[in-house]
């Protein structure tokens, strides 16, 4: 390791004029305009891998391209499967960020621009990490293939079909991802449960037409009011989910693992200071963190109905409609939740109203073991890069290429983030700590040795 850790080092400052170029590309993947965009980053994470030794290609698909890339010469060593993706989010809205976005900006120790940490930043670490082996090895202590797509942030709608038609070339031990994030400045962590999602949009329709709230109020149904009644009745006032047999399958923490959720550093306050809310709610008897990664939610993630422009207009609107998103937890099971939600929400439907239920995408929850040799590999890594052991975390969010990987090519994930939850993920100023991007690839390139 000693010949990496001095590549490394003396490489350092061009890894991140690497950085730059790559955030430069605004390939953003929601927005055709920007399709050429997506081609030039493709080619761009293709000719890094091909720099760093590997063989690499870019495959086309439906919708954007997929890269891949590998190096296959450790007989009888491991296979990491490396996934990452080289779209952003659009960089809307432009007059809240403090710097261009497609411009990276280094302020106070930190890379500003759109995919600097989700997931440019985070993807590179590994390429990195392989480069400085192979320039000063000729090889890697594993096999490696790296698998970056172009459509996570718009529902990787070709990724699963991609991985299905190529079960073979992808076959490996271990998949390694990073999209997550530490647990706090200088806390790494590993995450090892995920929950899973089911989102649906639901629409009210009354009368065939807006009417006049005077000459009918009362006598009709009101979508509106209607819709209201029906959502405000899936959480009752111990935040429980009322829909019957939503909790069947779920499985309860260990005393273990609440132990260990309770000894991380959390201040309730700080955490309600920074979301601006005078207290917290959730379902009774759990603590905000337990809440948050390993307890199911259902959350109204809009709604729209009637008149709501400027001044009033007396009406009873003739639709309503609301979008939902269930977050799960194992054992739950994404298909079973929907059902159980529409049919709660037709029962409890209104007389002269007609709903119309519609289904969004959907992914499985997962729990990885987190004492597998894989796992015990990662946490050396991470300790020698970060100099501290990292901890063992949950995520409320959900990756479905990680149920993907495990449903499709039978192989577990570790999830490795060396971002922080506070770096604007998705949001104006979005950015990434130049020291965890140097410590990420430290810690990458140590994980290949570990893995061996």
């Amino acid at each position: 390791m000693d010949q990496v850790e001095q590549y490394l080092a003396e490489n350092a400052e061009q890894f991140v004029e690497d950085l730059k170029s790559l955030l430069r590309i605004q390939s953003v993947s929601a927005d055709s305009a920007f399709a050429a965009e997506m081609t030039k980053a493709a080619e761009f994470v293709r000719d890094q891998l091909l720099t760093a030794g590997l063989s690499a290609e870019i495959i086309p698909t439906a919708g954007h391209s997929i890269v891949y890339g590998e190096w296959l010469g450790a007989a009888d060593a491991p296979t990491a499967l490396i996934y990452g993706h080289y779209d952003v989010q659009p960089p809307d809205p432009l007059d809240e960020w403090d710097s261009q976005p497609f411009e990276p900006d280094i302020r106070n120790g930190r890379i500003y621009a759109r995919g600097a940490t989700d997931d440019k930043g985070q993807m590179l670490t590994h390429v990195k990490s392989v480069q400085a082996w192979m320039k000063t090895h000729g090889r890697l202590p594993v096999n490696v293939k790296f698998v970056i797509e172009g459509e996570e942030e718009v529902g990787s709608d070709n990724l699963d079909k991609f991985l299905a038609a190529n079960q073979d070339k992808l076959k490996a031990d271990i998949a390694v991802v990073s999209d997550t994030s530490q647990y706090a400045p200088d806390i790494p962590a590993i995450t090892y449960g995920l929950k899973g999602i089911v989102a649906c949009e639901i629409t009210l329709r009354g009368p065939n037409q807006d009417l006049h709230s005077g000459m009918f109020g009362g006598s009709v149904a009101n979508p509106a009011n209607a819709l209201a009644a029906l959502l405000g009745g899936l959480i009752d006032a111990d935040g429980r989910i009322t829909v019957s047999e939503f909790y069947d399958d779920v499985v309860d923490l260990t005393e273990q693992e609440r132990a260990a959720f309770a000894a991380l550093p959390f201040s309730e306050t700080a955490f309600k200071n920074s979301l601006g809310v005078a207290d917290v709610f959730g379902e009774s008897g759990f603590s905000t963190i337990e809440r948050r990664w390993a307890r199911p939610t259902c959350d109204v993630n809009g709604m729209i109905s009637g008149y709501t422009g400027e001044g009033p207009k007396t009406i009873i609107p003739s639709w309503a409609s609301a979008k939902i998103s269930c977050r799960l937890v194992p054992d739950q099971n994404p298909r079973k939740v929907v059902q159980a939600l529409e049919d709660h929400l037709r029962a409890h439907l209104r007389p002269g109203l007609a709903m119309e239920f519609k289904t969004y995408h959907g992914a499985d929850p997962l729990v990885i073991d987190t004492e597998s040799a894989f796992m015990n590999s990662a946490r050396n890594a991470i300790e020698k890069s970060f100099g501290v052991a990292p901890v063992m975390i949950r995520e409320g969010g959900s990756i479905p290429v990680v149920a993907s990987f495990k449903r499709i090519l039978g192989v577990d994930t570790l999830l490795l983030g060396w971002g922080q939850n506070t770096d604007n993920l998705h949001s104006p100023n979005e950015h990434f700590s130049l020291k965890d991007y140097q410590r990420g690839i430290r810690a990458s390139a140590h994980l290949w040795n570990e893995l061996a």
